[in-house]
């Protein structure tokens, strides 16, 4: 049985033996439960080296669509684990906490958006993965940076669209499209603390540098970048591009994989805008994401717990909103 005290916290934090290689104990749990470790390019580095599979959202969630474990162990945060245990309900999907949130998540409530749809009645809503399984089973289709592009042009011109919960992406994709989405008015905490005063003194201070920004920024901040596009979207240029400097505003979590496939490129992350709390802040990052820690997922693995559950009424409302995502992307 587990402690109560665990079931309080949301994680199991039994002390590990210093004795024990918690990398390779958490490989061999793997092998043993035929388990798979997910992560998102936002956690640890440390975490990172040791996934099975490291991606952004879509990737993540095409990845737990088709392995054939029998155990997720989704190294994330909240919502993409519940999009797992809504595509995989046969599986067991664990969290190494429970408490790793989304601030863009919590922005929009299923309460909140069933009211906004029946003041629309008219309009069809485009959610963004960053999402609780609740809202995505109000949504026709869910897309993520990556995709959403692509999957607003499939909608008629005339389409009445509400798009949600993130406003800048929602900004962004309007702009590029040509659209007039209604958006609602959610945004990443992380994402927001970008400032274009701290951009323009890295590239004063690194004039040859390509600005790499994520369309969850700003729109004063995004007018600034070079390119803009999702973490996979980033990662690939940077490895393709020849240039070698880049500044880059998104978590800072990107940037190990980023130096992990180009070793001899620099990278400098943009930090926050100065206020108290966070003066001298280099970088910004996600407390939720680092949330994950290899301790919380060898013990996870071990007592295969914190689990996510999906009520079945919502999964199989939420599921064909992701369903159609995975088809059109």
């Amino acid at each position: 049985m587990l402690k109560s005290e665990w079931i309080e916290k949301g994680y199991i934090d039994e002390p590990i033996d210093r004795s024990v290689d918690v990398k390779a104990e958490i490989r061999r749990m793997c092998e043993e439960k035929h388990a798979i470790v997910l992560a998102h390019y936002y956690t640890k580095g440390e975490i990172q080296d040791i996934a099975d599979f490291i991606g952004d959202s879509l990737a993540l969630a095409q990845k737990a669509a088709k392995t054939d474990a029998k155990i997720i162990v989704m190294c994330g945060v909240h919502f993409m684990a519940e999009t797992d245990k809504i595509l995989c309900p046969d599986k067991t999907v664990l969290v190494p906490d429970l408490n790793a949130g989304c601030s863009l998540a919590d922005s929009c409530s299923a309460d909140d958006l069933r009211r906004f749809k029946e003041e629309h009645p008219d309009y069809q809503v485009v959610s963004y993965v960053n999402t609780t399984a609740a809202v995505k089973a109000l949504t026709d289709v869910v897309v993520t940076s990556g995709n959403a592009k692509k999957i607003i042009d499939t909608f008629p011109e005339d389409a009445k669209l509400i798009f949600g919960p993130d406003y800048n992406l929602g900004s962004y994709i309007n702009s590029v499209t040509g659209r007039n989405m209604l958006l609602w008015n959610g945004g990443c905490h992380v994402h927001e603390k970008f400032s274009v005063e701290e951009i323009i003194k890295l590239r004063r201070e690194h004039p040859k540098a390509i600005v790499l920004a994520h369309p969850e920024c700003k729109g004063s901040v995004l007018v600034m970048a070079d390119v803009v596009g999702s973490t996979a979207v980033l990662l690939k240029y940077c490895i393709e591009s020849v240039e070698t400097e880049f500044i880059v505003a998104t978590e800072a979590g990107i940037l190990h994989e980023m130096q992990r496939n180009c070793k001899d490129k620099t990278f400098h992350p943009v930090p926050p805008e100065i206020s108290e709390g966070n003066v001298g802040c280099s970088c910004n990052e996600c407390e939720f994401m680092k949330m994950n820690s290899l301790s919380k997922i060898y013990n996870c693995l071990k007592y295969e717990w914190p689990s996510i559950e999906v009520s079945e009424d919502v999964r199989k409302e939420a599921i064909k909103s992701i369903d159609r995502m995975l088809a059109l992307s």
